[in-house]
């Protein structure tokens, strides 16, 4: 009876201890791309639109790195507007996009600037 007792208490802490490590993170991975292929040093904005003219308070910038990539990790799932830009030049090359971020997964955007 004993050694059954221990084998469920076993068995119970090994299974609360495994679903307690669920990972709930969402991560957005941006990719800025443009006519030549990926964009190193473009500035990456997320924000979430409440209305027209208001933006929601949770918000996140980045820098792209040497692969064209933005990364950001969210506690909680939402859907971010994404505005890229990179001057160039005189030039402003702007492009824009939607990621939904869902609890516990990873998600890609590619945006391209024009």
């Amino acid at each position: 009876m004993k050694k059954l007792f221990l084998v469920f208490a076993i068995s119970l802490t090994v299974f609360m201890s495994t679903n307690c490590d669920k990972k709930t993170d969402c991560n957005a991975s941006i990719v800025v791309m443009d006519a030549n292929g990926n964009v190193s040093n473009a500035d990456v904005k997320l924000f979430a639109t409440v209305n027209k003219t208001y933006t929601g308070d949770v918000k996140a910038k980045g820098t792209t790195d040497g692969s064209g990539q933005a990364k950001f990790t969210f506690k909680l799932p939402a859907i971010f507007d994404i505005t890229a830009t990179k001057v160039v030049g005189s030039q402003t090359l702007t492009g824009t996009g939607i990621i939904k971020l869902e609890e516990g997964k990873g998600n890609e955007k590619i945006i391209i600037i024009k």
